[in-house]
């Protein structure tokens, strides 16, 4: 699909997407401290140091059981570099939060399947385990591919916990599926649906290729098997797809490395091999060495499971062994042999040299997740002041230095990172110096966060003439904008927007990128200055599935830049199963014509699912469908269609119940009743406005809280009985 952006700036308009500008502003923007700002990364301790003033760490230490020692002291290691044992200036034992309830069994597997809860909006600070699950798609046979889509499904369904951002990727897919961390359900469920065996890959149908006899092979007069040109070309291949594997793994850790704390990539394979023994080819390894001293430096521990479990190497049934002597036999077989121990060796190497471990010979995959989650409780920061010769150039080149840690007490084991080349993390982290570097890297974070605040609201709606679209609302904080006096007494300032969206399968849709000069008179402008202002996205969309919309803001004069992205769930339509739109909230004063209020908020849901502009005026600036922060005491008005209801055969009715879900932080706080929904006179059935109104009592405490309404149709058939909705809001002072 390739998608147009059309882009609509909307300042000060008379439309329910922006504010009347001749309406008087009714509320300040509250303090920013409060509300919108995040704590930078930079500001959280960093984990893994490689410095002039310090080397810095982290390691793991087990017992004989395997489970983790939290009780040591600085006297109790030793640590050495390049052979030389360095003094312990910086020692710390970093704990984990406290384990929260995963999902039981019985409930993940319950039937009709629950609705999906709402996630949690993390914020740095808030990030307990940051984990990249890499499926290499490039190296994945056949029957591994059904193995770590099951065992991806567990661990969202029964592992996954509170705090925890986590990432599906593919090796095989595009760069737009490599920075998807998320704390959404959704958004996973719909990367595991894209996990399949990729048939251009590396990976053949099974793990190994069964035996059989190769008309083009040459034999030599003793009876062995020299191999074919064939051969030559299927190594060669496999060599190319490997340096692949490792260099979407590269893009993986970048991405990682301006994350919080220390990070966690468990990667899927059916392995790949470390050197090419039919000639001298170095070209995996020497990619494995930047991958692993890049992982380093990023605090990034990997960890490698073999999806093709434990492995019969014998003769099998799929093996057609007619026409072949024993020599041939055993020869093919000791191939067989040495083919899985070699691609073994390359995961194996990977794990160890960034504190990991390598799971093996496990047909539980599901159980090697728990293994590495079960790793993440705590872990060691050990440190020493490195010698001044350590980032010097020998020969004009910088020399690798290897690291040993030994743990001192008899029966514990200790697993750390093993080396890194001399150069400071200050020398090595690139400066983004550039316009387009800037935006780029804003783009690619997976936090909301930067110097230019932004708010963006992305809700799905369907034209039954125009199809499924999608519209998005960015607000604007024009406190973060520079703006210069002109002559003539107006105010300027020019701002770069870029807006990607990606599909499903990391691809990329559509980009837009604009510069847009804004100069304002003085009564627009101090307006500008208490409500900021919206620029509105609509992409039609032909295609169901799951997209990512990107934004970045560029103050030009100031060189700051925002960021914020959104993950859109476009359901098909044409299924005729029960689907909503999205949810429009709005906040309305009480004390004004209550029925008014009501019939706006239906006006916005039919024109967002329309496709039309509006004309909603009666929103308050900050309580509006874009920003969403409302004061206690306000109305909350929700808004939104129901498409696919099914009809009674007789009476020609749907039969339709709504409840609705308040969330603060994760937890539930408030459960509405279960209601029948009041049709009324509908001229269509299958596009159902509904709404609603919640009073914001004056004892909720401030903060960020998820609405959520669940739709069942009483008609429907079980499994798809129910669907839902959210969306966030802000209560402030």
């Amino acid at each position: 699909m390739r998608a147009k952006l059309a882009f609509l700036f909307v300042l000060t308009a008379t439309s329910w997407l922006a504010f009347s500008q001749n309406e008087p502003a009714r509320a300040q923007q509250p303090d920013r401290s409060k509300t919108l700002q995040e704590k930078p990364v930079s500001e959280k301790e960093e984990v893994v140091r490689i410095s002039i003033t310090l080397v810095q760490v982290d390691a793991v230490v087990t017992d004989q059981q395997g489970k983790q020692v939290t009780d040591l002291k600085p006297s109790d290691f030793d640590i050495y570099e390049d052979g030389r044992r360095q003094h312990i200036t910086n020692f710390s034992y970093v704990a984990a939060q406290p384990d929260s309830p995963a999902t039981p069994k019985s409930e993940a597997r319950s039937k009709p399947p629950a609705p999906i809860g709402p996630p949690t909006r993390l914020r740095p600070d808030q990030v307990r385990r940051t984990v990249a699950l890499v499926v290499d798609d490039l190296g994945l046979s056949f029957e591994s591919t059904a193995g770590v889509r099951a065992a991806l499904k567990k661990f969202v369904d029964e592992q996954m916990q509170a705090g925890d951002l986590v990432a599906i990727i593919r090796t095989g897919a595009g760069i737009g599926a490599l920075q998807q961390f998320t704390s959404d359900k959704r958004q996973l469920y719909a990367a595991i649906e894209r996990v399949r065996w990729n048939p251009s890959g590396r990976g053949g149908i099974s793990a190994f290729a069964s035996i059989s006899r190769d008309p083009l092979e040459r034999v030599d007069p003793s009876g062995k098997i020299q191999g074919s040109d064939a051969d030559t070309i299927n190594e060669f291949r496999a060599e190319i797809y490997s340096v692949g594997t490792l260099g979407a793994l590269n893009f993986v850790v970048r991405g990682l490395r301006d994350l919080p704390g220390r990070k966690s990539v468990i990667l899927f394979s059916d392995g790949f091999k470390l050197f090419n023994r039919e000639r001298d080819s170095q070209r995996v390894l020497e990619s494995l060495r930047r991958l692993t001293d890049l992982a380093n430096r990023a605090s990034v521990v990997v960890y490698t499971i073999d999806a093709r479990g434990l492995q019969y190497l014998g003769p099998t049934a799929a093996d057609d062994l007619g026409g072949l002597g024993r020599q041939q036999i055993e020869q093919r077989l000791e191939s067989r042999r040495a083919e899985m121990f070699d691609s073994q060796e390359g995961l194996q190497y990977l794990a160890q040299e960034t504190g990991g471990f390598f799971v093996r010979n496990t047909n539980d995959i599901g159980r090697g997740i728990k293994r590495v989650l079960d790793d993440q409780k705590g872990y060691y920061l050990i440190g020493y002041v490195p010698e001044q010769a350590t980032f010097k150039l020998d020969q004009g080149r910088r020399k690798f230095h290897k690291i040993s840690l030994k743990v001192k007490p008899a029966g514990l084991r200790v697993r750390s990172r093993t080396g890194f080349y001399g150069i400071a993390d200050e020398e090595a982290r690139p400066v983004l110096r550039t316009p387009a570097q800037q935006v780029t890297a804003a783009l690619m974070s997976p936090f909301a966060s930067g110097d230019v605040h932004l708010r963006l609201t992305s809700l799905f709606g369907h034209d039954p003439k125009a199809g499924p679209f999608v519209r998005s609302l960015l607000h604007i904080d024009a406190r973060d904008l520079t703006f210069t006096d002109e002559l003539d007494g107006s105010h300027k300032s020019v701002v770069d927007v870029v807006a990607v969206t990606f599909g499903d399968n990391g691809r990329l849709v559509d980009q837009e990128s604009r510069t847009y000069t804004l100069q304002v008179r003085d009564a627009i402008y101090q307006q500008m200055k208490q409500r900021g202002f919206l620029y509105t996205v609509s992409v039609p969309v032909k295609k169901p599935g799951a997209y990512q919309l990107r934004v970045a803001v560029r103050d030009s004069a100031s060189a700051r830049v925002g960021s914020a992205n959104q993950f859109i769930d476009v359901p098909d339509i044409g299924k005729n199963r029960l689907t909503l739109s999205g949810l429009v909230i709005s906040g309305n004063d009480p004390a004004k014509a209550k029925k008014t209020a009501t019939v706006d908020a239906d006006r916005a849901a039919q024109q967002t699912a329309g496709g039309k502009e509006g004309g909603v005026e009666d929103f308050e600036p900050l309580a509006s469908p874009a920003l969403r922060m409302l004061r206690r005491g306000l109305d909350l008005d929700y808004a939104f269609l129901i498409y696919n209801a099914q009809p009674d055969p007789k009476t020609k009715q749907p039969q339709l119940e709504s409840q609705v879900l308040l969330f603060k932080d994760g937890r539930q706080v408030f459960a509405g009743k279960v209601v029948p929904i009041p049709l009324g006179q509908q001229p269509d059935l299958t596009h159902i406005p509904a709404s609603g109104r919640l009073r914001l009592g004056a004892d909720l405490p401030p903060g960020e809280y998820v609405l959520q309404v669940i739709i069942t149709d009483k008609l429907a058939k079980e499994k798809y009985r129910t669907a839902t909705q959210w969306m966030d809001f802000e209560i402030v002072e």
